[in-house]
């Protein structure tokens, strides 16, 4: 995800405050009685067809990002001459057993997400001539993923962030490493859920906690010892509208 700004580049933020525990934020509702994706739909054949040829399907607005389009906060900070362009990676890596999803730990020190779940990832540098350039610099420079055991097959729709940025998830058939050397700054540990769990909307949850603007929905999919929520529970949403159908 996008790397710490610093303080007076912040955008005006409808972010959660500081040592909000979304683990704490009471279930509303579990997602049990939607469209289950067809296990058929989660090889690596049948994902590449997906997304080379891909059916009228409705992506799904989480409140993160309704609040960032009603407070203008990407505008503003294009208005400010600040970055607001950055990528992801989605990377399904290939085993045995079926596709799993890597996904990052973040250290607790960092400004933005501090602690989150999140997939490698970040801000496109002036340099990258594509998000895909800057999903897989990104990912070789926080977990030191080899570019070359990367197959990109798609893109989700922009999500856009309460940080400030409108970010481009890249989605990758991975080959395993043996090991992810981390960028230990930026990357606490890196896990794999499969991603049959991720794409059963049972394990969906929707969250709902009250702020100064009212109440505010999120998506969280526990794994294990693991709360996956905010932005990259929304792009696990999209990746799941998208094979549902």
């Amino acid at each position: 995800m996008p790397k710490t700004s610093k303080p007076e580049e912040d955008p005006i933020s409808v972010a959660a405050p500081p040592g909000f525990d979304a683990r704490a934020v009471p279930v509303h509702e579990v997602c049990s009685d939607q469209v289950k994706v067809s296990p058929l739909a989660l090889d690596p054949n049948s994902l590449r067809q997906r997304f080379l040829v891909q059916p009228i399907w409705q992506p799904e607005i989480t409140d993160e990002s309704r609040h960032v389009m009603a407070a203008d906060i990407i505008a503003r900070r294009q208005a400010a001459g600040k970055l607001t362009q950055a990528a992801v990676l989605i990377p399904l890596v290939l085993q045995e057993e079926g596709l799993s999803v890597l996904l990052t730990q973040r250290t607790d020190h960092l400004r933005d997400h501090a602690g989150q779940i999140s997939f490698p990832g970040g801000r496109m540098d002036p340099g990258d001539v594509d998000p895909n350039h800057t999903a897989l610099r990104e990912s070789a420079e926080e977990i030191g993923l080899d570019q070359s055991r990367v197959e990109i097959i798609g893109h989700l729709p922009q999500y856009l962030t309460v940080s400030g940025y409108s970010v481009t998830p890249v989605v990758g058939l991975v080959q395993a490493q043996a090991e992810y050397p981390l960028d230990e700054f930026e990357v606490a540990d890196v896990f794999e859920v499969p991603l049959r769990f991720l794409m059963d909307p049972a394990n969906h949850q929707i969250r709902v906690w009250q702020s100064e603007q009212g109440g505010r929905r999120f998506y969280a999919m526990p794994y294990e010892n693991r709360f996956i929520w905010g932005a990259t529970a929304g792009m696990l949403r999209n990746l799941y509208h998208l094979l549902k159908v």
